[in-house]
């Protein structure tokens, strides 16, 4: 086969010997590029054609929708053997051995976008010397494909799903005229399909729909190609189209009807259009949505599909492209809430067959043979049958070859336009402008436009970190986000050459390409530069390109282009921060550390009290993490900071950053304080953190000292917030020579109530391990006198209900929070209380439930032999097992329940002992179905143990919502005992903040209460207010006096009363 090629590779290009290649990828691909009507005119027609295409050579294939003897018939030739051809074509990418050297190849490549999946081959093409067309980059002078089957997925694809459809009907108990139709590819042509469509429209219209399954709204997602051939298909049926704000109306029909249980017929379906204008808003209120912003800016949005479209639709047919960044169109939470509340959706045709994509639950891509699954919120599972509840959803991901004979007429009409040109010339050079620009490569390299392929392969860098910098040869860097047509404008090529001509250079981050001509692709590099001009001179030009082709509304021209920089770094070198002014350094980057960066960067104008600040210098702080990403988004918009990247373990690169600044403030696990600390205390830096001083941090106290260092512990929220109260309150006390008799502590990190919408009344925005864990520390205190000690295995059982007269709506429990006696020793008071209890908080009923969890042995971390093994359970097995190895100590129990799954499990925990009333059974069987712990889904193989498989349930089930704000509450009661006869006082102070959201951007409680407490600390280090030195707590008036009247001026208020 290779004989020919080495002979004579200049007589093979542009000898109008056309091949056509037997499709190999997949069963049902019966497409052609040719027909054989277009061969015919090719080899037959004479004149131009002729004498471009002398012959055409068809590799044989038993299921392509032409017979090789058609081919033959008009003068083709039937070969395996594809030698000595100069142009081979067909639909899908073959097989690499199947790539012959020194031809034109014409099929979709998939490789302009440097996707990593199809680069073995394009060095193959590469290899072979193999000119390279893509149809993907054949256009028009409109700029639109002029090569695709968009239109042929969304007819094949409604046709499909209106066959199950009618199945599901029947399975819900409703004969409907859907039954009859059957599958695209039953049909031996799209006419006859659509004859079939009719049939099913005549049969609505006579005798109409089962009302109560009416009204049934197909909503479809985006206006392109794909939605276009849906809509085709759909408009054969009786039907109306509605607008998004309408769909409420039309949904008060469907409610009228159940309440009637109305025997009348429905002659119609409704049909709605949706674009991402109706699946997002701004975040901002104030502002409107804008597609360009979204395409650019998809973080300033909100998903809001599942509030406005999705509780109102039968069908949701999702014809649109998805790209990570973006907001998901619905997600697992949010369908299961929808079908709880009554959703009507009875299933899902997702053309795209997005896996994994805008539709969270569609996790698997389906066939022709078997098109559906069936999907159960209630439960997250997946099952092949149409019976049973949840959903329905098709998503194949070959469709347009279920119509392969009107999609290859289609396809060929417009191909053999091309063929003589592509079939008759050696050069690219010779071609006419469309089709040279859809060449990749040609004799062993990429042609001009197609250059950036290796620049981006061989720039893209994992987001993992690094210990030098990605751009180690220039002094200075920034984070370009480019997004837009970037691959099919060739706007790509024009960025780089902009970086590479200023003499900059990139590293590609991250990559996320469109998959058709309408769809924006998202392009993020670390762009270099020797000095700051460079850097400038690259981003104008960058800003310029953009501008040029950011569109014009008025004109309705579409953005081709938007472009976002983050802030420019100065990378890696001895003095990273040429600011002036003290500088504070903040390691970390959770959500902690942007209300410390901000509180800092903006004093003295973010509060108004004055610790001789009139002459005080602006504050640089400088935010430092693991990842570079991530401290640039936590000082994203905020000024007079700097983002960099570092790994502390490095204790050089530590060094030199430290060496820069005046204070240092940790916000990382307690584990890396003590290290930290040594290089403060090395180079006399003070420093901060909010964790609570454990021995590593005590055993340098002394070595602070003899350096004149500050390390100011446990300033956060708990530790922290709660030291400046209790010392304040008790010198106070003490100064008026009173004794305190009882000191009481409560504090909680809770849901606000509107966000505590889950039987356990409360949240994560963080993983639940280390908070589960906390529920099993034993705890102790003294309570009139007496030391109380409380097993961990018993202290959710200790928790007792708590109502505060200032607070009457909440209604708490509390739980002993460790070890409270080494609070009196701090504060002074061991000697003097009868009383001394600090506490955790949560909303009332969340420890009885917890309590029962943890004898179920959901608490326990300890392997599991059931989830070792390769052949994972599923959750309701491994409940099933964790219950019956409860009941082997209780062998006589007899487990008789009426009713259904959780009248059984009420009577069974009960009967198990592990909860004390069935009421407390009853709730704990309302949040083992909400975790989804009664599941028949299998336990993922990262778990294994009982302990595991919580977190993981808690970890998806138990976040924040979009917008949910979460709460602190802090509460102080001292009691006072005053001589001479004075009446008892009982001292009171509370803290209650909320999460926020400006701009936007949101902020939890927990955050300010411990960022701000830190920044607070670092402050007055910074001017000389703090004169104690060592390891210390903010337990001394010079903290907390200054400190708690920051606080207040900052915004976080405290409530002060006296009861006597």
């Amino acid at each position: 086969m290779g004989s020919a090629a080495t002979e004579g590779n200049d007589t093979l290009l542009g000898n109008g010997v056309v091949g056509i290649l037997a499709e190999t990828c997949n069963m049902w691909e019966r497409r052609a590029p040719l027909t054989p009507s277009h061969c015919a005119r090719l080899l037959l027609g004479g004149g131009k054609n002729r004498a471009q295409v002398n012959r055409i050579i068809v590799q044989p294939s038993t299921k392509r929708i032409h017979h090789d003897a058609q081919y033959e018939d008009v003068g083709c030739e039937i070969s395996e053997d594809l030698s000595e051809c100069g142009l081979i074509i067909g639909i899908k990418q073959p097989k690499l051995q199947m790539i012959l050297p020194d031809r034109a190849y014409a099929f979709f490549s998939h490789t302009h976008k440097a996707q990593k999946e199809n680069m073995p081959l394009l060095d193959k093409i590469l290899e072979e010397r193999v000119s390279l067309f893509d149809y993907e980059l054949i256009v028009g002078d409109d700029g639109k494909r002029s090569l695709a089957f968009g239109k042929f997925a969304g007819r094949a694809g409604l046709i499909d799903f209106l066959h199950g459809l009618g199945q599901r009907y029947l399975s819900l108990g409703y004969s409907t005229p859907f039954l009859s139709l059957g599958q695209s590819h039953m049909y031996p042509s799209l006419a006859a399909a659509k004859a079939a469509v009719i049939a099913v429209a005549e049969e609505i219209a006579t005798f109409g729909l089962p009302s109560g399954i009416c009204p049934i709204v197909f909503v479809f997602t985006g206006v392109g190609n794909v939605s276009q051939g849906v809509q085709e298909i759909f408009k054969l049926l009786p039907h109306t189209f509605v607008d998004a704000e309408k769909l409420p109306e039309i949904s008060q029909a469907r409610n009228l009807s159940k309440q009637s249980q109305s025997t009348k017929r429905v002659f119609q379906l409704y049909g709605c259009v949706v674009t991402s204008r109706d699946m997002v808003s701004h975040k901002d209120p104030t502002r409107q949505f804008d597609k360009a912003d979204y395409y650019a800016h998809p973080e300033h949005y909100a998903p809001v599909f599942h509030e406005r479209i999705a509780p109102y639709a039968s069908v949701i047919v999702n014809c649109m492209y998805w790209e990570k960044r973006f907001p998901p169109l619905l997600s697992m939470d949010q369908l299961q809430q929808l079908m709880e509340t009554g959703c009507p959706l009875v299933g899902v045709c997702d053309i795209t067959c997005d896996i994994g994509g805008s539709i969270e639950f569609v996790n698997k891509s389906t066939s022709i043979e078997r098109p559906f699954f069936r999907y159960d919120p209630s439960n997250n599972s997946y099952h092949d049958d149409m019976e049973g509840a949840g959903v329905i959803c098709l998503a194949v991901d070959i469709l347009p070859t279920e119509f392969s004979k009107e999609a290859s007429q289609h396809f060929g009409n417009i191909l053999s336009k091309l063929v003589p040109s592509l079939a008759s010339v050696k050069q690219p050079a010779e071609l006419p402008s469309y089709l040279r620009r859809a060449c990749i490569a040609h004799a062993g390299r990429l042609t001009p436009l197609y250059e950036y392929i290796p620049r981006m392969r061989n720039t893209t860098i994992d987001l993992a970190p690094t210990k030098t910098n990605p751009l180690p040869d220039k002094k200075y860097s920034t984070l370009v986000s480019l997004s837009g047509h970037l691959f099919d404008k060739f706007l790509i090529n024009e960025a780089l050459d902009i970086i590479e001509t200023a003499g900059g250079s990139f590293h590609l981050v991250r990559c996320e390409v469109g998959q058709s001509m309408d769809d924006m692709s998202y392009s993020e590099l670390e762009v270099g530069a020797d000095d700051t001009a460079t850097l400038d001179k690259i981003i104008d030009s960058l800003t310029s390109l953009a501008n040029e082709h950011g569109g014009d509304h008025n004109a309705r021209k579409q953005t081709e282009l938007a472009l976002k920089i983050g802030k420019v770094n100065e990378c890696e070198t001895d003095d990273t921060v040429d600011k002036g002014g003290p500088k504070v350094l903040i390691l970390g980057a959770g959500r902690v550390c942007r209300p410390a960066a901000e509180f800092l960067a903006s004093y003295p104008a973010i509060c108004t009290y004055g610790v001789d600040d009139h002459n005080a210098d602006q504050i640089h702080v400088i935010v430092a993490s693991l990842y570079q990403k991530d401290a640039e988004e936590t000082v994203d918009g905020i000024e007079n900071t700097t983002a960099t990247q570092l790994d502390v373990s490095d204790i050089g690169s530590l060094s030199d950053l430290v060496s820069q600044v005046e204070v240092v403030i940790s916000l990382l696990p307690t584990s890396f304080h003590a290290a930290i600390a040594r290089v403060c205390i090395e180079l006399k830096k003070h420093m901060v953190t909010a964790s609570y001083v454990d021995e590593s941090m005590s055993n340098l106290s002394q070595a602070a000292k003899g350096a004149g260092v500050t390390i100011l512990c446990e300033m956060g929220l708990d530790p922290g917030i709660d030291h400046l109260m209790s010392m304040k309150m008790i010198d106070e006390a003490h100064a008026r020579k009173g004794k305190i008799k009882a000191f009481t502590s409560y504090c909680g990190g809770l849901p606000s109530p509107a966000a505590a919408n889950n039987p356990l009344a409360y949240k994560f925005s963080w993983n639940p391990a280390g908070a589960l864990r906390a529920g099993k520390n034993p705890a102790v205190y003294k309570f009139l006198g007496e030391t109380i000690h409380v097993d961990g295995h018993n202290l959710f059982e200790s928790a007792k209900r708590l109502r505060l007269p200032e607070l009457p709506a909440f209604a708490l429990e509390h739980l002993p929070n460790r070890n409270s006696l080494i609070y009196g020793e701090l504060y002074g008071i061991s000697k003097e209380a009868s009383t001394i209890y600090r506490a955790t908080l949560r909303y009332e009923g969340f420890s009885e439930i917890m309590a029962t969890l943890s004898k179920i042995g959901f608490f326990d971390a300890a392997n599991h032999p059931l989830l070792q093994d390769t052949n994972r359970p599923t959750y309701k097995g491994f409940l099933d097992e964790l219950l019956n190895n409860i009941s082997t100590a209780n062998t006589d129990l007899d487990i008789e329940a009426s009713g259904g799954y959780d009248d059984e499990m009420i009577a069974r925990l009960s009967k198990l002992g592990c909860c004390r009333d069935k009421e407390i059974a009853a709730k704990t069987v309302k949040t083992i179905k909400f975790l989804g712990l009664h599941d028949e889904t299998q336990i993922p193989k990262g778990c294994s143990s009982a302990f595991d498989v919580i977190c993981q349930r808690m970890e998806q089930r138990m976040a924040y919502g979009h917008n949910e704000q979460d709460m602190v509450l802090l509460h102080h009661e001292v009691e006072v005992e005053y001589p001479d006869g004075q009446p008892t006082e009982k001292h009171q102070a509370t803290l209650l903040e909320f999460g926020k959201v400006e701009n936007g951007r949101s902020t939890t409680a927990m955050a300010l209460t411990v960022g701000i407490p830190a920044a607070i600390g670092a402050l007055l280090l910074l001017q000389n207010k703090v004169q104690t030195k060592g390891v210390i707590r903010p337990l001394q008036p010079e903290i907390y006096i200054p400190a708690l009247e920051i606080l207040e001026s900052s915004g976080i208020k405290l409530i002060e009363r006296v009861e006597i």
